[in-house]
């Protein structure tokens, strides 16, 4: 440690470290444009100017290390003259668009003019005009604001690892672009908007849309991937117009996936708004009297055992917590929320969790990754294996060759990459799972980790933030119940889907009653005989668990539209209406029915799950696309624009 002192205020900071580092610690603010906490120095906006004892003259702070003894002055007037001076030759090429810059309110140039620059130039030639880039659907781009920090080429290449982005010319002649023009390819690249300390680069879908002061903010939790990123949702007069991230160093940092990012678009198109009812085989708008009724009229003439359930994988967890009651009431022990049959039992947590955590990715010493894409699957979690990658962990992956973002050795199942690791980890997939052969390969996989009370390396990675709930409260077959799979073709007389849109509903028997509860218009809800519509995440007050079964909090941003309603409210509606009324009216009374809401889970053991044969098949990339794999990202314009451009990123839309 070496002990500087900083306008007077003594201070301890790591060898190693820089002044501006020094300076933050003694609780002063440095302005900067270039320098970030989880990027590369790069040093070139000198903004961050301070002045060191017998230097002569001012140091750029994120650059400069510190020294056992060193005196920093962070607001002498040559620090202030120099910050001027800095300031009015980044103004020099700077356009005046500030009334009409996205940026606007939130941008750091605006802030630092106001604080550290002077209310004159000297310079009166012509400004110079830089063409916009074409870089996608995602990011509007307005380079002539550009200052050259290069915190956008230094994200893409380090933290997002597809170097697409950088700097041709010099001087007075540089620009940052992509080389040849195309779309970005990073599911990261969003955070370009939120790094970038000027208006050059600005959300595309938000552009000239409202201005930051204009906005209502509310906290939730992304839950389009299974990462749990929490998020911030603003809206204005009662529609969201943008989500940004909220920072958490345990799960993401300060990075959002474009899809939780662009794809709120799609919650208001294809909305489920009103209760519909199946008349002579056509659906006919309905009252929720009479959907409950006709619910109320057809379910109490079949058994419980002939009625099934089965949750969608974005649902939450108070939802599926009413749904399975309702279940229990009605006698039913058909539950299911596995929509593509993965051998998953629900019986030991550690089986089904990402037990290292999120963060204990940095801390594992070689990482086997086992029919998944990290990079697609959890874009966010990806970044921190590239992270970790970065400071040395060892990568090998089991699948089709693909680009992780980073060096990751192609091997087979019976590897022996991880022997002799003192933290061994692997990720396994939850879709790999599904193969016939599923279960042999999570004992597998488990064994491979092989997992110590010390370090359990063993991690199922999910797909979507409501599947770890599901597990977690138990919506699995009991004793005598069905699963999914014998539940289709007839399998049952009525079939209750909790947001379900993840399998092929033509599997569902002819004759079968279905309930269709959720808030978009998708395939499950064009086969339904009764549809209630639900709220989506954005519009309730709910609780998730993350792929490490980490439980969060979201709060309603928007009410839900027309007369939808929040999915465990219609759920106690519909009990009272079959005569089985669940004991809880609120959203509290019903979270002190189970121990999960308030934290309480069983420790999770580490029990081997029981071996069998693997069949040898070969792993294949999962079907479909990154930007639409839910009903919300299947209504999104934007996510559709986003596929278009990712199969032709040249072609990418202007």
């Amino acid at each position: 440690m070496a002990s500087v002192t900083v306008d007077g205020i003594e201070v301890e900071i790591p060898n190693g470290a820089s002044v501006l580092q020094a300076c933050e610690a003694a609780g002063k603010e440095i302005p900067r444009f270039c320098y970030h906490e989880r990027l590369s120095v790069a040093g070139n906006c000198r903004m961050c100017l301070v002045e060191v004892e017998k230097a002569p003259k001012p140091v750029a702070s994120c650059a400069y290390p510190v020294m056992e003894g060193m005196k920093i002055f962070t607001d002498t007037a040559m620090v202030r003259n120099a910050r001027r001076g800095v300031m009015e030759f980044l103004l020099i090429n700077h356009p005046l668009d500030c009334p009409i810059c996205d940026q606007g309110g939130e941008c750091d140039l605006q802030d630092q003019a106001v604080a550290y620059g002077k209310d004159s130039s000297r310079f009166d030639e012509q400004k110079r005009s830089v063409k916009d880039k074409n870089i996608g659907p995602l990011i509007k781009t307005v380079m002539t604001r550009c200052i050259q920090c290069t915190r956008c080429i230094r994200f893409a290449t380090e933290v997002a690892g597809v170097p697409e982005l950088g700097a041709t010319g010099r001087g007075e002649t540089m620009e940052v672009g992509t080389y040849v023009e195309k779309a970005l390819s990073s599911e990261l690249s969003g955070n370009l908007i939120d790094i970038c300390p000027v208006g050059a680069l600005t959300s595309r879908p938000y552009a000239f849309v409202s201005r930051p002061w204009e906005l209502q903010k509310t906290d939730s939790i992304d839950v389009l991937d299974a990462t749990g990123t929490p998020i911030r949702i603003d809206t204005r007069g009662g529609e969201v117009l943008r989500i940004l991230p909220r920072q958490d160093e345990a799960i993401n940092e300060e990075w959002l996936a474009d899809r939780g990012r662009f794809s709120f678009d799609g919650l208001k198109r294809r909305r489920l708004d009103r209760p519909w009812i199946r008349r002579n085989g056509k659906l006919v708008a309905a009252t929720w009297p009479e959907a409950f009724s006709e619910i109320a009229t057809r379910l109490k003439t079949i058994p419980g055992g002939r009625i099934g359930a089965v949750v969608g994988d974005t649902v939450d967890a108070e939802a599926i917590f009413a749904l399975k009651s309702l279940m229990t009431a009605l006698g039913s022990e058909n539950l299911d929320c596995r929509q593509q049959g993965e051998a998953i039992t629900g019986e030991h947590r550690a089986h089904h969790l990402f037990n290292t955590a999120i963060a204990g990715i940095e801390a594992a010493d070689r990482l086997l990754i086992i029919g998944s894409n990290p990079r697609l699957e959890a874009p966010v979690i990806n970044a921190r294996i590239r992270k970790a990658t970065l400071a040395g962990l060892k990568v090998a992956y089991v699948g089709p060759a693909t680009d992780l973002t980073y060096a990751a050795t192609q091997v087979g199942l019976d590897t022996d990459f991880l022997t002799g690791a003192e933290r061994p980890m692997v990720i396994l997939g939850r879709a790999a799972l599904a193969r016939p052969d599923g279960a042999a390969l999570l004992a597998h996989a488990w064994a491979l980790a092989n997992p110590t009370p010390e370090w359990n390396g063993f991690n199922l990675l999910h797909s979507f933030g409501g599947q770890v709930a599901a597990l977690e409260l138990g919506f699995l077959p009991g004793p005598r119940g069905l699963n999914l799979a014998a539940m289709m073709g007839g399998g049952v007389d009525a079939l209750w889907l909790l947001g379900a849109d993840g399998f092929d509903p033509a599997r569902i028997g002819q004759n079968t009653f279905v309930i269709y509860q959720g808030h978009h218009g998708d395939a499950a809800a064009a086969r339904a005989d009764i549809i209630l519509p639900g709220a989506a995440y954005t519009e309730k007050d709910a609780t998730w668990l993350n792929t490490e079964g980490r439980m969060q909090r979201g709060w309603a941003a928007v009410l839900p539209p027309g007369e939808a309603r929040e999915d465990w409210k219609i759920i106690r509606a519909a009990s009272a209406i079959l005569g089985k009324p669940l004991p809880f009216d609120t959203i509290e009374a019903l979270r002190g029915k189970h121990p999960l809401f308030a934290g309480i889970v069983p420790e999770a053991a580490l029990e081997a799950p029981p071996p069998a044969p693997l069949s040898g098949e070969a792993f294949t990339a999962a079907p479909g696309n990154y930007w639409q794999v839910d009903p919300i990202t299947r209504a999104s314009d934007t996510m559709a624009e986003c596929a278009r451009s990712a199969a032709t990123p040249a072609l990418a839309a202007e």
